[in-house]
């Protein structure tokens, strides 16, 4: 057995395989020690290696893991696991987001990445749904059920949320104002896609993959199809129990 662990910023997810196969995966908050988190998640399973990515890889490396991979890396393992053909991965995770451009062999190309500030990421959507009192789920769907062009102006986190409560007391409705937050996050992910200049196949992982009208915006967009991973949550952490299962010279560069 093979085990990959993403330590990111918001939640831990570990991905094990058997003969190349996903056989189990789980994903928890990551707490105020997530080393400790990692560990007790790994403990019930007996592995062959572990191999850590995320944030917090390399103290997974300290305390237990005997490889490290960069999210890159990993992501791009995982991604070329679900989709063989893809070219192009877009990653948005609690704290950041990466598009990452693969070559026809599978191997990193170029990427992007934005890890100065929340804006456009899983933790930016919490506070504005949080601001307009929806849970993050009901937050995409009521953004769905609106067709107003209200516009956010800002993607600074802290300037974001004070004009959605503006927006909010001078009678605007909840959806409509849920729906601009979507429109921006979606067209600050198509500005990194066409900056780095994305191939089709485009493969959307992380959290914020999970949420519908983040994909249909995107869709919308770039005219093309997006796929999604059964789990795109744990892309990352199967990328990297994929590479515990390679030798060093198969690895990606």
């Amino acid at each position: 057995m093979r085990v990959g662990i993403d330590l990111g910023s918001r939640t831990i997810k570990v991905a094990t395989l058997v003969d190349g196969v996903l056989q189990d995966f789980r994903v928890e908050e990551s707490g105020f020690e997530p080393h400790r988190q990692a560990l007790e998640m790994v403990g019930s399973y007996k592995p062959g290696k572990i191999t850590a990515t995320g944030y917090g890889r390399h103290l997974a490396h300290k305390h237990f893991a005997q490889d490290v991979i960069t999210e890159i890396k990993a992501h791009a393992l995982g991604a070329r696991h679900y989709y063989p053909d893809c070219m192009t991965i877009l990653d948005v995770g609690g704290q950041d987001c990466k598009v990452i451009v693969l070559n026809q062999s599978g191997k990193v190309a170029n990427f992007q990445m934005n890890d100065k500030c929340a804006a456009g990421t899983g933790r930016f959507l919490e506070i504005m749904a949080a601001s307009l009192g929806y849970t993050i789920k009901e937050f995409g769907e009521a953004a769905m059920t609106s067709h107003q062009d209200v516009v956010i102006n800002s993607m600074c986190t802290v300037f974001a949320e004070s004009e959605v409560i503006s927006m909010k007391n001078s009678g605007i409705k909840p959806a409509d104002i849920a729906r601009a937050v979507h429109l921006s996050v979606t067209s600050r992910l198509v500005g990194m896609l066409n900056r780095i200049g994305y191939k089709e196949k485009v493969v959307f992982s992380g959290g914020v993959a999970n949420n519908p009208c983040i994909v249909k915006m995107l869709e919308e967009r770039l005219q093309i199809p997006v796929f999604i991973p059964e789990t795109p949550d744990i892309v990352g952490a199967l990328g990297a129990a994929i590479h515990a299962g390679k030798n060093e010279n198969d690895t990606l560069s």
